[in-house]
Order: C-alpha cells, then structure tokens, then sequence
C-alpha cells in the first residue's frame, strides 16, 4: 500500500512523484495561472528539478515538462506519492 503525505513542492526531494491536491490560499493569485498551464487537482507530476538562485524548478506532466517560478511552486499544495 502507498503512503501519500500532503506537501509543498519546495520539500519534495528530486525524482519524486506526486500528485497535486490544491492551492494555497495565501498565493491564490497564482490559481488561474496554474489551471492553465494543466496542473489542476488530481495530476500526476515527477519533480525534476528544485529550484536554485536563477534556475526554476522543473516538473514532468504528462511526458510535458512545466517551469515553476518559486512562489508559482508554492502555491501548490501536492501530495507526494511514495
């Protein structure tokens, strides 16, 4: 059985699968933004990259890769998938 543990993107390490459940209310700014890049509640996603100084992170959906600004990434709430 897989244990599923709610998150933010920025805690996950790198490689791992997840699901996103929903939006952080303090960024729901950023809701419409992600809608339309796909990432709606219920998607799978394989992180690929965290982010650093001037890079963004890097997520993997659905064979897609999708950049995420840090506050964009933190909008996010996921669950990781272990």
């Amino acid at each position: 059985m897989q244990q599923i543990v709610k998150t933010y993107l920025r805690e996950l390490p790198i490689g791992s699968i997840g699901y996103i459940v929903g939006y952080d209310k303090v960024f729901k700014g950023y809701q419409g933004k992600l809608l339309s890049m796909g990432l709606t509640p219920g998607t799978q996603f394989i992180l690929i990259r965290q982010a650093s100084k001037n890079w963004p992170i890097l997520l993997e959906v659905e064979e897609n890769l999708i950049r995420l600004s840090k506050p964009e990434a933190d909008a996010l709430c996921v669950e990781e998938v272990d």
